[in-house]
C-alpha cells in the first residue's frame, strides 16, 4: 500500500466530525491491505503511534523540509522499514546521519505525504481516530461484532496486533487474546468529574474513593519469580524500576496483575515534583545511581489477576478485597467508601494537602474496563489557571485545515519586558473558537502567513487550565505547563494584565 493511501485517508478523517463517517473511511482502507504487517502499521500510525514507539525526531529535526514530490512513490513498508533506520541511528555521526535520513524520506513525500508525516512524527497527529473508532473500524473491515474486537483489543493491550489477526484470521484468531500474565492489558481510564458532589451522584450515591497521586502509573504482572513493570502506554519499563520489583516480589502470592503508581517522595512522605519520579523512566538513566539519590515508593491500587483467577469482570469492591488480602496497608492507596459528600470532600482536601493531585472516585459495582474510559471511575481535581499572552500560532491539519490552530504561551515577563514561552497548545478549542482565532490572528500577525509558525503582536491574552508544571529545557524560562488547555479568550484583558513568570515559578516551586 501507498503511504499517499494513508494520508488521504487521514486528511479525510480529520476533516469530518461524525464517528460514523471516520469508521467508514478507516475500514474502507483497512480493508485494501493484505498484508498483517501493513494492517497492524496503519493502524497503528492512523492511532498517531509509531510502531517503533520512539525514533528520535522531533519538531526541531522537522523545521527544514526539502520541497513535496510531485508523484507519489512511498509505501507503507519502506517508510515503515526507514523509521526503523533512523531509530536504531547511534554513535558518531548519528545526527548528521538521522538529518540525511529524515530529508530523503521527505523528498520522496508529496505535499499530502509531507504533512501526514510530520504530524505523525511530531507527535501531533490529531484527527479523532481514538482507540473506539479503531476499533469499530478493525471490525467493520474484517465483518466481525465490534464488542469481539474491542474485548481482544482490551485484553491483548494492542489493537494493531489485534486489527492484522482479525482481517486475516476473522473471529477464530481473536480468541487467542485472552488475559495473560506478562502481557499488558490496555489499562482502565477516567472520566472527569468537577467536584465529589457530582461524583456521587453519577455514580448512584455511592463511591469508593482513592487518593490520585502525583506519581508514574506502572501495570505489574508477576509469575512465580518473575516481575515485569509497564507503563500507561505499555512500555517495558521492568529493568528501571528495581523497587517495584522487590515490592511485588515480597507480596504472598505466585501470580498477578495488579495496577499501581510509582513515585518519589521526600522524607515526610510528600511527593516530589513529577519530573523527579519520571526521571527513573529515561531509557540512559543510570537505575543504580538514581536510585541511591532518589528510591521510589509503590502503592497498589487495583488487581486484574491473582494466582489463576481472572478479576477484571468482578466488581470494583470485590477486587479491593482481594487486593487488600495480599498487599500491606502501607503499600496501598488511601481509600474511603462513602455516601456522604462532606466526607468525601474531606478526604479530597486531606489529600491535596498531603500533595497529591486529587481523588479517584469509582463505582463500588463496576468492572475493570481495561482500555476504555469508563464511567464507572471518575477523576477530581482542582483546576489552575492563568491568563497568559499568545506568542504564535501555528497553522492546523485535517479538519482544522485552513485554520490557525495550536496557540504559543507566555508569561509576562515583570523584570525584563515582553514574555516568556510556557508552551503551546490546541486542547480545548471548539469550531467556534478557531473560526474566531483564525481572524484575530491573521490580523495580529507579524510575520509571513504562509509560514507553519505564524508570529503575532502580543496583544491577546487567554485563559488556560494546566495540570501543573514541570522543569523544561526547552523553553527560556526553564518551565512548563503540563496539559495545557484553552478556557476562554480574555477581551476583558490586556496583556499588562496577564500573570508573570514569577507567579508561574512560585507555582512550581510549591508543587
Amino acid at each position: 500500500m501507498l503511504l499517499g493511501d494513508v494520508a488521504a485517508a487521514s486528511a479525510d478523517v480529520g476533516a469530518t466530525t461524525s464517528r460514523l463517517a471516520k469508521v467508514a473511511r478507516i475500514a474502507e482502507l483497512l480493508a485494501r491491505i493484505a498484508e498483517p504487517r501493513v494492517v497492524a502499521i496503519v493502524v497503528s500510525w492512523l492511532s498517531g503511534e509509531l510502531p517503533q514507539r520512539q525514533i528520535g525526531v522531533g519538531w526541531a529535526s522537522l523545521r527544514a523540509l526539502p520541497p513535496p514530490a510531485d508523484e507519489m512513490s512511498l509505501t507503507v513498508s519502506g517508510v515503515d522499514t526507514t523509521f526503523t533506520e533512523i531509530g536504531s541511528v547511534a554513535g558518531k555521526g548519528s545526527q548528521a546521519r538521522r538529518t540525511e535520513l529524515i530529508g530523503g524520506l521527505f523528498a520522496a513525500a508529496t505535499e499530502t505525504e509531507q504533512v501526514f508525516l510530520r504530524r505523525l512524527l511530531g507527535g501531533e497527529l490529531r484527527q479523532g481516530a481514538l482507540v473506539g473508532v479503531m476499533a469499530d473500524a478493525v471490525a467493520k473491515a474484517a465483518g466481525l461484532p465490534a464488542a469481539a474486537v474491542r474485548r481482544a483489543a482490551m485484553l491483548g493491550g494492542d489493537l494493531p496486533a489485534v486489527a492484522a489477526s482479525a482481517l486475516t484470521g476473522g473471529e477464530a484468531a481473536l480468541r487467542d487474546f485472552t488475559l495473560r500474565v506478562g502481557r499488558p492489558v490496555g489499562p482502565m481510564l477516567a472520566q472527569t468529574a468537577a467536584d465529589v458532589t457530582e461524583a456521587l451522584q453519577r455514580l448512584g450515591g455511592e463511591a469508593v474513593f482513592e487518593a490520585k497521586l502525583d506519581g508514574a502509573r506502572v501495570q505489574i504482572h508477576r509469575s512465580g519469580d518473575q516481575v515485569t513493570v509497564y507503563t500507561r502506554s505499555l512500555d517495558d519499563v521492568t529493568a528501571r524500576l528495581p523497587e517495584v520489583v522487590e515490592a511485588t516480589l515480597a507480596l504472598p502470592v505466585t501470580d498477578l496483575i495488579a495496577d499501581g503508581e510509582a513515585i518519589a517522595l521526600r522524607p515526610d512522605n510528600r511527593p516530589h515534583r513529577f519530573q523527579v519520579t519520571a526521571s527513573r523512566f529515561g531509557r540512559s538513566v543510570d537505575v543504580a545511581a538514581a536510585r541511591a539519590a532518589q528510591p521510589l515508593s509503590v502503592f497498589f491500587f487495583d488487581i486484574l489477576h491473582l494466582d489463576g483467577v481472572d478479576l477484571l469482570d468482578e466488581p470494583t469492591h470485590a477486587r479491593a478485597a482481594a487486593l487488600d488480602a495480599i498487599v500491606p496497608t502501607e503499600q496501598r492507596v488511601d481509600r474511603l467508601v462513602t455516601t456522604d459528600s462532606a466526607a468525601a470532600q474531606a478526604f479530597l482536601d486531606t489529600t491535596l494537602a498531603a500533595g497529591h493531585e486529587g481523588v479517584m472516585a469509582k463505582s463500588a459495582a463496576s468492572p475493570y474496563e481495561a482500555g476504555r474510559r469508563g464511567a464507572g471511575w471518575l477523576k477530581v481535581k482542582p483546576v489552575h489557571t492563568l491568563d497568559l499572552v499568545v506568542l504564535a500560532v501555528e497553522w492546523g491539519s485535517g479538519r482544522r485545515t485552513g485554520k490557525l490552530s495550536n496557540i504559543h504561551l507566555g508569561a509576562r515577563d515583570p523584570h525584563n519586558g515582553g514574555f516568556v514561552m510556557l508552551g503551546k497548545t490546541f486542547k480545548g478549542m471548539t469550531d467556534a473558537m478557531l473560526e474566531w482565532q483564525t481572524a484575530r490572528f491573521t490580523e495580529l500577525a507579524t510575520g509571513d502567513l504562509d509560514g507553519y509558525v505564524v508570529p503575532v503582536r502580543p496583544e491577546q491574552v487567554v485563559e488556560i487550565a494546566f495540570d501543573g508544571v514541570q522543569g523544561s529545557s526547552r523553553y527560556p524560562a526553564g518551565m512548563a505547563l503540563r496539559f495545557a488547555r484553552v478556557l476562554r479568550y480574555r477581551d476583558d484583558k490586556g496583556p499588562a494584565e496577564a500573570d508573570t513568570v514569577d507567579t508561574v515559578r512560585a507555582f512550581y516551586e510549591r508543587h
